[in-house]
């Protein structure tokens, strides 16, 4: 059997995130490319008997007191002392986001970052980024070994229990969840975003729109192309599903081919450094769509996202297309009750609210009261 632990993965302390994130990149890095180096063993059959497995690197802090932080932001600190930690995957991707919020840690608490190897499998599937089609390389009868050689993707450690607030924390368990989602939760999406929507993860910006009206999605394109010819936008390239990227500047029609059939959710990806940019998702008709695309792109953590629809009109004081600013929702979908009892309010964010108000006015160019012409506020039944 190859030792999970055979690159020197023991714990460190850091008082640097930069360093910190480091770690993660060349522990996850490391035992990927042993996984993946072990598959192509396993695929020429010249793999030895036995099992191969590499496990997710971990970060944590461990936090000794109720520290008075600072409470503008609503992340960077822990509001009870404890040992907190999580896996991590794709610890390149996430680079920023990471270094962000441990370094927002260890100033507000003053304590060490802790990194090592967890005792969490990779899945085999998960150790390629790109995704694996294990039938389409391997003869059935290594395809029915796989599970005997290699770790395989297990639901049962996929769940949303942290981010729902339903998972048990065992009494004289100090170990608290650092993060909502697991290593294993986020591989997961990042695989399952890549086949809905035929865009790779990385591409998207932390500003998202949903929409399932493709006029919509034909004025993003349109926007998206003046931005590009303009120099003093910021945007630095289009992104259209199939990873067909244009980037500012080019007339050249972008890299890569138009996709023959479009995914079940195409996402179009407006980029600007440091995933500033915007992404837009035509997710389809339905609720349940609404939550599948959700559900994965969450894993993202992206700065705020935003449902494009369109106002029927069904009232007298309403015209077909106006502008419609939710402030609530009556759940009649009940797509969300699983997660989410009926009895437990959605309200919208007050700073996304008045944000998108004021964006309104700015760019209709009307007052405050006139504004309520083109714009309705209330309630939405999904």
């Amino acid at each position: 059997m190859t030792a999970p632990r055979d690159i020197g993965a023991g714990p460190v302390l850091f008082d640097d995130a930069d360093a910190a994130v480091a770690r993660l990149i060349e522990l996850y890095e490391a035992g990927t490319a042993r996984l993946r180096a072990a598959f192509a063993d396993y695929a020429a059959g010249r793999l030895p008997p036995g099992r191969v497995r590499a496990c997710y690197p971990y970060v944590g802090i461990e936090v000794m007191a109720f520290d008075r932080v600072e409470t503008r932001l609503s992340f960077g600190f822990v509001d009870t002392p404890g040992r907190y930690t999580t896996t991590v995957t794709r610890p390149d991707l996430f680079a920023d986001y990471l270094r962000a919020q441990l370094s927002h840690l260890h100033t507000n608490h003053g304590v060490a970052i802790e990194v090592g190897v967890s005792d969490l499998p990779i899945p085999i599937h998960f150790a390629f980024p790109d995704g694996i089609d294990g039938s389409a390389v391997l003869p059935v009868e290594q395809v029915r070994g796989l599970r005997d050689v290699f770790d395989v993707p297990d639901l049962e450690v996929m769940d949303d229990a942290i981010v729902n607030g339903t998972n048990n924390h065992e009494a004289g368990d100090d170990t608290r969840p650092l993060a909502l989602f697991t290593a294993p939760r986020v591989d997961y999406s990042l695989h399952r975003l890549r086949h809905y929507t035929a865009s790779d993860p990385g591409h998207f910006q932390n500003f998202v729109l949903f929409t399932n009206y493709q006029f919509y999605v034909t004025e993003f394109i349109r926007y998206a192309e003046r931005m590009l010819a303009d120099p003093a936008s910021g945007y630095t390239a289009f992104v259209a599903p199939g990873d067909r990227v244009t980037g500012a500047g080019d007339d050249t029609g972008g890299l890569g081919e138009p996709l023959e059939r479009m995914p079940q959710m195409p996402a179009y990806h407006l980029k600007r450094p440091g995933h500033g940019g915007i992404s837009l998702v035509n997710i389809g008709i339905g609720p349940s769509n609404a939550k599948t695309a959700t559900d994965h792109i969450a894993v993202l953590r992206p700065n705020a996202w935003l449902m494009l629809g369109h106002c029927a009109g069904l009232r007298n004081t309403q015209t077909l297309g106006d502008y419609v600013l939710a402030h609530g929702y009556v759940r009649e979908d009940h797509v969300l009750d699983l997660d989410l009892p009926t009895w437990v309010p959605i309200p919208a964010l007050a700073e996304v609210q008045v944000a998108l108000e004021r964006a309104v006015e700015r760019v209709t160019g009307l007052s405050r009261d006139a504004v309520k012409s083109v714009m309705r506020t209330g309630t939405v039944a999904t």
